[in-house]
């Protein structure tokens, strides 16, 4: 059976009934990285140490959905993603904090007692280096580990993890998202990007050209590049995975979709109909999307996109 985390919805909602100690993960950890796992796994090892729970407090919205919404930063995960990529961490509880006005003005130099009001038996803290909280952003770890010190509570500032000499970030992983980077972006992630979605009946305008697709229209807040990528599927109880192919975008040469679609073609006998909710995994990204002359033109590199895909999935 797969470790369940407890979920919470807030600090306020937290029910632990034990006095364990508790050692917790703090940061958006959008896109769930390869830095934010370090940080996850420095909370595991001391809950380990000292026989204690140890668990995860991240945050929804974004803050810069209340403070640039005309702007604001584009999330790599959305809530149901990340809270299974944290689950599969082998954390005790989750808590996904409201990013309001009320929790962006609690004052820095408080933040840690607040911390302890609803964590009575916290024991210790842990987030990255760089890692900004309070009113104004104005505190940071150096004024943590302060708080700490008066409190007895552990503060753990987890140096950033660089890639190449550059430090690995979520916004660097929108970046390469954005710019049908996927490899790179899945080397920072550490795991490969991946969606879900449930499919909906299309226009069946796959069929007619001998390539027939489960349509589900895109859920996440960060568009990758539209374009054809090499993708593996199953549905969302993991039992198995296809190999596929899909495209993603407005699909430009066929009646241009008013809103992104990804459109999954399997290699295989699809046994998904209208309405399964699917787990696509990119895997690699072979082309930008463009308009074909035609649908004929359409066809034939449809037919080259689907014999790259299984020379890939030959050489896994």
């Amino acid at each position: 059976m797969p470790h369940l985390a407890r979920q919470f919805e807030s600090l306020s909602a937290i029910s632990l009934d034990t006095t364990q100690p508790v050692h917790l993960a703090i940061g958006m950890f959008d896109g769930l990285h390869r830095g934010h796992q370090q940080v996850i796994a420095s909370a595991c090892e001391a809950a380990e140490a000292d026989s204690g729970l140890f668990g995860a407090l991240t945050f929804w919205p974004h803050p810069s959905r209340l403070f640039q919404p005309d702007d604001p930063a584009r999330m790599i995960l959305s809530p149901e993603i990340k809270r299974m990529k944290l689950a599969e961490l082998g954390l005790d509880f989750i808590v996904e904090e409201p990013f309001n006005l009320k929790f962006a003005s609690i004052e820095a130099d408080g933040f840690l007692e607040y911390l302890k009001s609803t964590i009575p038996s916290l024991a210790s803290v842990h987030a990255g280096e760089n890692w900004r909280f309070g009113k104004g952003r104005a505190g940071d770890m150096e004024q943590l580990v302060e708080q700490g010190r008066r409190l007895g509570i552990a503060v753990e500032a987890v140096e950033c993890l660089a890639d190449s000499g550059v430090r690995v970030s979520s916004t660097r992983i929108r970046s390469l998202l954005a710019q049908g980077r996927l490899d790179e972006a899945n080397a920072l992630l550490g795991y490969d990007y991946f969606s879900i979605g449930t499919v909906r009946q299309g226009k069946r305008l796959g069929r007619t050209i001998g390539t027939p697709t489960l349509n589900l229209p895109f859920e996440g807040d960060l568009r990758p590049a539209y374009g054809v990528y090499v993708v593996s599927v199953s549905d969302v109880s993991l039992d198995h995975q296809y190999n596929g192919i899909a495209n993603f975008g407005l699909r430009p040469t066929v009646g241009k979709a008013s809103k992104p679609l990804l459109e999954v073609h399997l290699l295989e006998d699809c046994p998904f109909d209208y309405g399964h909710r699917l787990q696509v995994v990119w895997k690699k990204h072979l082309r930008l999307e463009r308009a074909f002359p035609g649908v004929e033109e359409l066809r034939k590199q449809i037919v080259d996109d689907i014999r790259e895909a299984k020379r890939y999935f030959a050489g896994k």
